[in-house]
């Protein structure tokens, strides 16, 4: 009786150490999963004038690589891309992804077309809340326009960026182009597109708000 009382303690003990190891492997291949980051923007992130590879969405690519994060990057960015046009196309882009993490990279055509603010803001506010029901995780990039389109539009336009990201509770990326905008060197001939060699200036703009993202 005594023997047949320790194999049944033992066996206990066995599928105790069995269970722990499955829940331990379970939460070991919930934290490592693969993520999937979309990107929705503009020219600025579809590498418009620019070699393929160049842009500072591929630069991301190689960064995920370089620090050894699991994660792939699909990229639906459109040169003349509006909010409108995202958020239009995004249901689509969600459904057929499943992203984990959606970077919103959309505005600065709206600014320079002069369309009302509150469309662009409320364009914006319909796609973080599309991503969010969806499960994924926001980083929304901010933009700004030329001081020529008048004090009080490109005011108002660079702080919507900051109102939508606060009520919506999602990280900002304030300005895309900082420590570019003001540099005539880093810009192709048009003036508007940033050259290969600004890119990796704006990757670094992202990445400090991406990576938090990336590792929760």
């Amino acid at each position: 009786m005594q023997y047949v009382q320790k194999k049944s303690e033992s066996f206990a003990r066995s599928m105790r150490a069995i269970a722990f190891i499955a829940l331990t492997l379970c939460v070991t291949c919930a934290y490592s999963a693969s993520k999937t980051v979309l990107v929705l923007g503009d020219s600025l992130s579809a590498e418009y004038g620019l070699s393929r590879g160049t842009g500072w969405v591929p630069l991301l690519e190689k960064r995920l690589k370089e620090e050894n994060i699991d994660a792939r990057v699909v990229n639906a960015s459109i040169s003349g891309e509006t909010t409108s046009g995202g958020r239009a196309r995004l249901p689509a882009l969600l459904d057929q992804h499943h992203p984990s993490i959606v970077i919103i990279e959309l505005g600065g055509n709206d600014g320079l077309r002069g369309l009302p603010l509150a469309s662009t803001e409320s364009n914006l506010r319909a796609m973080v809340t599309a991503a969010q029901r969806a499960n994924a995780r926001v980083l929304l990039v901010g933009m700004q326009i030329p001081p020529n389109y008048g004090r009080e539009y490109t005011q108002k336009f660079a702080a919507l960026y900051s109102q939508v990201a606060k009520s919506s509770k999602v990280p900002l990326v304030p300005f895309l182009l900082a420590d570019v905008a003001d540099r005539t060197d880093l810009f192709q001939a048009d003036r508007i597109h940033p050259t290969a060699a600004a890119q990796p200036i704006m990757l670094n703009n992202v990445w400090p708000q991406l990576k938090v993202l990336l590792t929760k």
